[in-house]
C-alpha cells in the first residue's frame, strides 16, 4: 500500500517532542477512525452494474522508543480493515472483498533528529502487509514499505519549511519529492502543506476548536488472488479528499475530528474485467483520538 507522508514535524506525537507551529491540531497518541464513501459503481461481466459503499476502520497507537534532547523515535503499530458493502440487490460479484476481508497490518517508525536550534532531520518508515485475507494467507502477501527523509527548518516563530524525498515499494517502485510549508499568517489562522500528502487552510475558532479546508491524498493497495497466473493481483485506488474538517478537543485527554466532502478518484483498479463507472463521490471520516499523557520530570 502506497502510504504518503501523513505528518512531518507537526503533530505525530507531541509538540514537546518535535518542531511544530502553535495552533496546529492536537497530537494523536491513540486513533480510531471510520470512513464511509458511498455510491461507487462498477460494471462486471455477466453481473451488470453494482453499487457499493467503501467502508474502512483504522487503529493506531504511537509508542515512544527514544526521547532525548536531540533524538526522538516513535513506533506506531496500526491496523486497517476495509470492505465493499454491496448496495444493489442480487449476488455480490466481489463477495470476498466484503465482510472486512481487506486488511492491512503495518508498523510506522518516525524519527526526529535535532541538528541545531532551528533545524531537524525527519525520517519516516512504513512497513506493511496489505491484502485480501479471504483469498490469501498473510504469508502469501508481499511486504511493502515506504521510506522518507526530510530536512525541516523553522524560519521564524510562524514559519517552517522542509524538503526531502520518499521511496515507496508496493506493487511497483515509486520515488517522489517531499515539500513541507507551515505558516501562521495570523494569531488564529494558517496554511499547512505536506506535499504530496496534504494541503490545508486552518482557522482556530477557540483553543479547543479548529476548522480546516483541505485536500488530502488517499491511496490504498491490497494484494488479491489473481484470476490468472500464480502471482497475486492487486486492487488499488488513488483518491483525493477535498472538503471541510472540524477538530474538537475534549479536555486534555482526547478529542474528535470530523471530515466531510468530495472524494475525487484519480485511478481505480479492481478485479480483472471490472469496469469503473462511478468512482468519485461523497466521503465522511470520523476520528476519535487520545492525546499523549504528560509526564512531569523531577527537577
Amino acid at each position: 500500500m502506497l502510504v504518503f507522508l501523513c505528518t512531518i514535524g507537526t503533530n505525530v506525537f507531541s509538540q514537546t517532542l518535535q518542531p511544530g507551529l502553535a495552533g496546529m491540531a492536537p497530537s494523536k497518541w491513540l486513533t480510531i477512525r471510520n470512513t464511509h464513501a458511498p455510491g461507487k459503481v462498477y460494471d462486471f461481466p455477466g453481473a451488470g452494474a453494482k453499487k457499493f459503499t467503501h467502508e474502512e476502520y483504522f487503529f493506531r497507537a504511537w509508542i515512544p522508543v527514544v526521547h532525548s534532547k536531540r533524538v526522538t523515535v516513535l513506533m506506531g503499530p496500526n491496523y486497517r480493515t476495509e470492505q465493499f458493502e454491496l448496495k444493489t440487490p442480487g449476488e455480490n460479484p466481489i463477495s470476498k472483498m466484503a465482510g472486512w476481508n481487506l486488511r492491512s497490518y503495518a508498523m510506522d517508525i518516525n524519527s526526529f533528529i535535532k541538528l541545531d536550534s532551528t533545524s531537524w532531520l525527519v525520517t519516516t518508515t512504513n512497513i506493511n502487509k496489505s491484502g485480501n485475507l479471504a483469498e490469501l494467507s498473510l504469508k502469501q502477501i508481499p511486504v511493502n514499505y515506504t521510506v522518507s527523509a526530510t530536512f525541516l527548518r523553522k524560519k521564524s516563530v510562524n514559519k517552517e519549511i522542509g524538503f526531502g524525498a520518499m521511496i515507496n515499494k508496493s506493487y511497483k517502485l515509486t520515488v517522489l519529492p517531499v515539500f513541507v510549508f507551515n505558516y501562521n499568517y495570523a494569531d488564529n489562522a494558517g496554511i499547512e502543506m505536506m506535499l504530496p500528502k496534504r494541503i490545508a487552510w486552518r482557522r482556530n475558532l477557540s483553543p479547543n476548536d479548529i476548522l480546516y479546508l483541505k485536500a488530502e491524498s488517499v491511496t490504498r493497495t491490497y494484494y488479491i488472488n489473481s484470476l490468472s497466473g500464480d502471482l497475486p493481483g492487486v486492487y488499488r485506488r488513488v483518491d483525493v479528499d477535498m472538503g471541510i474538517s472540524y477538530n474538537k478537543k475534549l479536555g486534555n485527554f482526547g478529542g474528535i475530528d470530523i471530515s466531510a466532502g468530495y472524494r475525487k478518484n484519480l485511478s481505480s483498479k479492481l478485479i480483472d474485467g471490472a469496469v469503473p463507472i462511478k468512482t468519485s463521490g461523497l466521503a465522511l471520516t470520523v476520528d476519535f483520538y487520545v492525546q499523549p499523557p504528560v509526564f512531569h520530570r523531577k527537577r
